[in-house]
């Protein structure tokens, strides 16, 4: 199943002992580029993040954020800066000494300076925090991939039915195309005749000559390719793998043929119809561009 590159996936749960929530949003890009936006105190998470969307999705613009609240208390750590602390201490006793202040110095009073306190977390368990996440990611990429394949179902279902009228033009030019050197070959023989008036008319200088106009306007290895390429993009909406950039070069493929076909074109109603392929083509590219 084909998907689409633009998606949304969202899960929240409360894993160990954290409430996690990851949400993913991606929209068009030529290859897969990734993005995440995890807790300073989780970077570590934001490599195992890319390297496991990297494994489930093959283009797209991807932003990944992971919002992580831990529940349980946190094993902190108060240190003093003793050096720091010396030096206020001294300070205040000098103010003292200098200027006949009352000597009240304590804890309390020393305590008011924060810079001599320094508080450290313990190192979190890396690959306990990542299992928890996995968990989460999880069922959030699960959201996301859902969402690619139904916009990558009416993509499918789009694609399929301008192709349908793609070939359906071409079945037209099939069979117009021989009535033009047939019609081609009756005008040639009338202004044969209207110049030549009663004069024996050469029959097969008239074959020689429609003979040439066949062959100048001849478009059936054209067609053939087209229904050829029509066939192949037909099996790419069919593929579980990611085509988009595949059926993008076909798409070049499907507008060449038609402009071959328009340029041998001499005659109104076939050209009417190169103008509709190329208007379909022209759609078709519009929406592969969307598809991973």
């Amino acid at each position: 199943m084909i998907r689409s590159m633009t998606g949304y996936g969202r899960a929240t749960q409360t894993v160990g002992d954290f409430n996690i929530c990851v949400e993913l949003k991606s929209v068009n890009h030529r290859f897969l580029e990734f993005s995440a936006r995890v807790p300073r105190q989780y970077g570590f998470l934001e490599e195992k993040c890319k390297s496991y969307v990297q494994s489930m999705v093959a283009r797209g613009k991807v932003e990944c954020f992971v919002m992580i609240e831990a529940l349980g208390e946190s094993d902190c750590t108060v240190q003093i800066n003793h050096s720091l602390a010396k030096g206020y201490i001294d300070a205040l006793k000098q103010l003292s000494e200098t200027y006949g202040l009352a000597d009240d110095v304590t804890v309390s009073s020393v305590a008011k300076y924060s810079d001599i306190f320094s508080v450290r977390k313990a190192e979190a368990d890396e690959e306990a925090v990542w299992q928890c996440v996995r968990t989460v990611l999880e069922e959030a990429v699960s959201a996301f991939i859902s969402m690619r394949e139904k916009e990558g179902e009416k993509l499918r279902e789009d694609i399929l039915s301008r192709c349908d009228l793609i070939l359906d033009n071409v079945s037209f030019i099939e069979q117009r195309s021989p009535e033009t050197v047939k019609e081609y070959n009756e005008k040639l023989l009338e202004r044969m005749k209207t110049v030549l008036d009663t004069a024996q008319i050469d029959e097969q200088r008239i074959l020689l000559e429609a003979a040439v106009y066949a062959d100048k306007i001849a478009v059936a290895e054209e067609t053939v390719r087209l229904r050829s390429h029509i066939s192949q993009m037909k099996e790419f909406l069919e593929s579980d793998k990611a085509v988009g950039r595949k059926m993008d070069f076909l798409v070049q493929e499907f507008n060449r043929e038609a402009n071959t076909i328009g340029s041998k074109a001499q005659d109104v109603e076939i050209s009417k119809r190169v103008i509709d392929i190329k208007a379909e083509v022209e759609k078709i590219r519009e929406q592969v561009q969307n598809i991973e």
